[in-house]
């Protein structure tokens, strides 16, 4: 990782909006469920183990992360968020569904609806030196944050309510290797 982007990141103020691990091949259910898992794409071995080497990098870099943790309630972003903060509250927040959405055949005025919420949570400041977290998924390309791979993460600069928020740097696992 860049150090001037680590630094910043030490000091805090930004929101780390992370896509889930890598989830099973195939689709989920037209019969989706967020009580039942098997109706929904899960983690696969390979997106568990993403998960943990998130989280053990965070930590190793001394990130620090504000509480609660904020999930969507899929079964694979909530699964990710407790294996990347494993003593983490983590808060299900029906946006991650929402940006879900966005990736089907939605009504233009639903996606406009759903974009304002985003930039609303995105504008919000973390706690004075920390950062806030969102576990939840890639958007499609254009669109809001755009593509994310599995773990990747998008540092967002919130410009408090109202004042929008500046996309800082993309980084993808990889990139938080040292």
């Amino acid at each position: 990782m860049d150090k001037s982007i680590l630094d910043l990141l030490k000091k805090g103020g930004y929101v780390l909006y992370a896509r889930h691990g890598q989830a099973t091949v195939g689709v989920d259910r037209p019969n989706l469920n967020f009580q039942d898992c098997y109706t929904q794409r899960n983690l696969s071995e390979v997106g568990r183990r993403e998960a943990i080497y998130f989280g053990q990098m965070l930590r190793y870099l001394q990130i620090p992360i504000s509480s609660p943790i904020v999930a969507s309630p899929f079964c694979r972003t909530i699964e990710t968020a407790q294996l990347v903060f494993p003593y983490a509250y983590i808060q299900i927040d029906p946006i991650g569904y929402e940006i879900y959405k966005l990736g089907g055949n939605i009504p233009i005025y639903e996606k406009t609806n759903i974009l304002s919420n985003l930039q609303s949570m995105l504008e919000r400041k973390p706690p004075q030196g920390t950062n806030q977290v969102i576990i939840a998924h890639s958007f499609p390309e254009g669109v809001g944050l755009g593509n994310i791979s599995n773990m990747g993460m998008v540092i967002v600069k919130p410009k408090g309510p109202g004042n929008g928020y500046e996309i800082i740097d993309k980084l993808t696992l990889e990139d938080l290797s040292v």
